[in-house]
């Protein structure tokens, strides 16, 4: 007899009990600010990089406020290499509002999050379910394959699809507050330990027995597919991370003859310095810098 959503829930619930990770900014004692932060560093970066990095942050900058106080060129330093550098940029700027709007404390409710500088739909929801415990749908890539194989026996998720993806996620929270939030959690820890992307541990799976996927005999994906990345190597993407390392270490402005044998295309080159400037990463005032305000 196949087990209902909430038994899945439960199941994976109590398997999460044992199995989480002890990462830093799941312990009780965190703020809301710290998970904020976490948030900002997760998006498309991996935990390991950023535990020393988010721990660095947190002791340096312990509230919104102890960031808004410094310039944003300080919180695009300390961010130094985990990629992505218009994030630090957000962070900052949403420490500000923060501050602001919110006397300091970072705010409970969806729209007051979305309204924060770098704040999306995915980040809003996780910062009001794993900071605040309340009940919403918190969908990442790891969950998404989660659902795609033990509720729609399928090997991959596909192109994502926010109305779907949170319909679906939605149908299988537990009703209480605290058990959804644990769920999200938990099914987001199944898919970055146990049912990975390329080598699923089925035989480590709390929710085995009641895998769609598995029952249906692991079937190969025939849907579409997500659009795959652009390569790194030689990309303009790849100078802008040459030209915002020089920029982080330099401390002062470092004139554009200085970053001429950073890269062999010099149209290339001033194209992804161009790029920083209107990205409000660099300040061009005859030379470059990191930005003051």
């Amino acid at each position: 007899m196949p087990r209902s959503d909430a038994d899945l829930a439960a199941e994976l619930n109590r398997w999460f009990a044992d199995a989480a990770r002890p990462l830093p900014w799941r312990a009780a004692e965190v703020s809301p600010w710290a998970v904020l932060v976490s948030e900002f560093m997760l998006q498309q970066t991996q935990v390991a990089r950023v535990v020393p990095r988010w721990e660095a942050w947190i002791a340096r900058w312990p509230t919104p406020a102890s960031l808004a106080a410094e310039p944003p060129a300080e919180a695009v330093r300390a961010w130094d290499r985990l990629g992505y550098p218009r994030r630090p940029l957000w962070l900052h700027r949403a420490a500000v509002e923060i501050v602001e709007r919110h006397g300091g404390e970072v705010p409970s409710a969806l729209d007051d999050l979305l309204a924060l500088q770098g704040v999306g739909p995915y980040t809003a929801r996780a910062v009001a379910a794993f900071a605040f415990g309340k009940r919403h749908p918190v969908v990442d890539t790891n969950t998404r394959r989660v659902i795609a194989r033990a509720v729609l026996g399928q090997s991959e998720s596909g192109p994502p699809s926010t109305a779907r993806d949170l319909a679906t996620m939605s149908a299988l929270l537990p009703e209480s507050d605290a058990a959804a939030r644990i769920f999200n959690a938990a099914a987001m820890e199944l898919g970055a330990t146990v049912c990975t992307a390329r080598s699923p541990r089925c035989d480590a799976c709390p929710i085995a027995e009641s895998c769609a996927w598995r029952a249906a005999g692991f079937p190969v994906y025939r849907g579409p597919r997500r659009a795959v990345q652009s390569r790194f190597e030689g990309s303009d993407r790849q100078v802008r991370g040459l030209v915002m390392r020089e920029l982080r270490a330099a401390h002062r402005p470092v004139a554009r003859g200085e970053l001429e044998g950073l890269w062999p295309d010099a149209a290339q080159l001033e194209r992804a310095i161009a790029s920083l400037v209107d990205d409000g990463l660099a300040v061009d005032d005859g030379a470059l810098a990191l930005p003051v305000a």
